[in-house]
């Protein structure tokens, strides 16, 4: 997603105080739901848990949530000697809203002082909360008396996210025992986006609709996988480059609907579009080499080449080059000429300026820029 990594801050963290934060809700509220489930106390539990919610109004709400938690700490269970308390979601971790009161950083100060001391024996504490100020005292300690498990949200305006998102869509396609065709996992990736809990939604759809089969192929992904915004950011990106301008205009208007940037789209799916297919069309046209059928059979094609030859191509975050996404501008540079690409990426140069510099409309510009482009 939602990016998301998933990972352990602290080396030696505490056994008794828990914490699941992260900008993905989705995945976060999940998690969060699941190992409460997992500390609750077996004897006891409807008394053997305090949950105390922690979306709040202002700050005198944040406080007195803070002082709760400490009582519930400090107050005995009914049954048996195991207890569960739970900060759930709460909302002034961060730097907006209540989470900007002075007050409500010193009492959370002082929460983190109260656990770094210890909880009663038989106490356990679990915090839950999506946005959280990673510069505050409060986050910068966490780790250091606590487990803590953080899921944020994939950038996709990064070079690199896909390969961010197939990790995490393996791991729970693993869960389901479901095996993914290569292409198949690429086209999902780019349809469902980086939200986690899409992720799901989409995996359980695809697990639900197979029975006991388990692979899954490109025609099914593309019948059954809803298409997420940046799912239709690369459906812009493929009607780009396949030169449909009518359908390009569409899915622009589409986005600017949904709520995305006009410079976000120019960033996410045009730019990159023009640059891959204009480096695409320059290698092969300088080492005479026919365009491929199938994005897959350009891995083949770089392979034939020197290292010298494809050191200028996009990377992806560890380094690799991104080949199914430079395999699928080469599958269509044939409709462009090079010289026409080269006049694009100007193109798109010039756009940027115009949505920073100017004050014309940004859809306008992105609309002239695709026409630019492909008519």
């Amino acid at each position: 997603m939602p990016q998301r990594k998933k990972r352990t801050i602290a080396s030696e963290p505490s056994s008794r105080i828990f914490a699941v934060i992260g900008s993905d809700e989705g995945e976060t509220k999940r998690r969060a739901n699941e190992l409460a489930r997992e500390l609750t106390p077996e004897q006891g539990a409807e008394f053997g848990v305090d949950t105390i919610d922690g979306m709040t109004d202002n700050a005198e709400q944040a406080i007195l949530r803070l002082r709760q938690v400490r009582e519930a700490i400090q107050t005995l269970p009914f049954f048996g000697s195991d207890k569960l308390v739970w900060l759930k979601n709460a909302n002034f971790l961060s730097d907006a809203g209540p989470g900007r009161s002075s007050a409500v950083q010193e009492a959370l100060d002082d929460l983190k002082d109260f656990l770094s001391r210890g909880l009663p024996d038989g106490v356990r504490f679990l915090l839950s909360a999506s946005e959280v100020d990673k510069r505050r005292s409060f986050y910068k300690s966490l780790g250091k008396f606590a487990r803590v498990e953080q899921f944020d949200r994939i950038d996709p305006t990064r070079p690199g996210w896909e390969e961010e998102v197939q990790t995490v869509v393996h791991r729970l396609a693993t869960e389901l025992e479901l095996r993914f065709e290569p292409e198949a996992l690429e086209v999902f990736v780019r349809l469902a986006g980086v939200d986690g809990r899409q992720l799901r939604n989409e995996l359980e759809k695809i697990d639900l609709y197979l029975g006991d089969k388990r692979t899954v192929t490109v025609e099914m992904v593309r019948a059954l996988v809803a298409k997420s915004a940046s799912g239709v950011i690369w459906e812009l990106g493929t009607c780009l480059s396949k030169r449909q301008l009518g359908e390009s205009l569409a899915l622009l208007d589409q986005l600017i609907f949904q709520g995305e940037t006009p410079i976000g789209i120019l960033y996410a799916a045009i730019i990159p579009t023009v640059r891959n297919l204009l480096v695409t069309k320059d290698l092969l046209l300088r080492h005479k080499i026919s365009r491929p059928h199938a994005p897959f059979q350009f891995n083949s094609i770089l392979g034939l080449l020197p290292e010298e030859a494809t050191r200028h191509l996009p990377r992806r975050k560890d380094g690799g080059i991104n080949v199914y996404s430079l395999g699928m501008a080469a599958c269509e540079t044939h409709r462009f000429e090079l010289a026409e690409l080269v006049e694009g990426l100007r193109a798109c140069l010039e756009a940027n300026l115009q949505i920073v510099t100017t004050q014309l409309d940004p859809k306008l510009i992105l609309s002239q820029l695709l026409v630019k482009v492909i008519a």
